[in-house]
């Protein structure tokens, strides 16, 4: 199980993710994001602990400066693409960076997921987030869960996470539902916005695992 802890802008939820074993680690570059960070303020969190998580960087449409600024500041394991991004802009991002990508779409009925096969090809991982409601002003990290059943038995066409309202009450259930191999977590985790809560972290995680 592959567990996610994303939009980590504090060393206290980065250390704490760190410790209790995530597999990767987000950091959002989206400004209108309460969990926005800077380039030198990732790559600050990042130093404080050598090797550990991957390290994902979160993108709304990117411009190819946007992402190379924040390249030059850290390393990153994985370019997360959140925003419109077409399969051609995916494949393109993917060729110029030579990082991994990952994409977001979000899922409301079963006729979402059927756009999983023209990016299959330019991508290396999906997550699957719940579609944001028509009022929201950012297209993740809003608390809401999609229904889990729509993946179960489905075939997903690359490795591919589990997002959207995931808490540490509800992620086994989830999991359980959905069949997903692996999880992203944002808000479940947080005491406030942006303010992550090591004990939440460590409860998601062993939830997530089945511990």
């Amino acid at each position: 199980m592959i567990v996610k802890i994303c939009g980590l802008s504090e060393a206290e939820g980065f250390d704490a993710a760190v410790a209790e074993g995530a597999d990767l680690v987000g950091f959002v570059f989206f400004p209108a994001s309460p969990r926005a960070v800077t380039p030198a303020q990732a790559a600050a969190l990042s130093a404080r602990h050598a090797g550990g998580p991957g390290r994902t960087g979160l993108f709304v449409d990117p411009s190819d400066d946007a992402i190379a600024a924040v390249l030059a500041a850290l390393p990153l394991d994985i370019l997360q693409l959140h925003g419109g991004e077409t399969p051609e802009r995916c494949a393109a991002i993917r060729a110029r960076f030579g990082v991994p990508v990952m994409k977001a779409l979000g899922v409301a009925t079963p006729a979402d997921l059927d756009g999983l096969a023209a990016y299959a090809p330019a991508v290396d991982r999906f997550l699957l987030d719940a579609k944001p409601p028509p009022e929201a002003t950012r297209p993740g990290g809003n608390a809401l869960a999609f229904d889990w059943s729509l993946t179960a038995g489905r075939a997903i066409p690359r490795p591919w996470l589990l997002a959207g309202g995931l808490t540490p009450g509800n992620v086994a259930e989830a999991v359980r539902i959905s069949g997903a191999p692996g999880v992203d977590v944002s808000s479940g985790v947080e005491r406030g916005h942006g303010e992550k809560d090591p004990a939440l972290i460590a409860a998601f995680i062993r939830a997530a695992r089945g511990g």
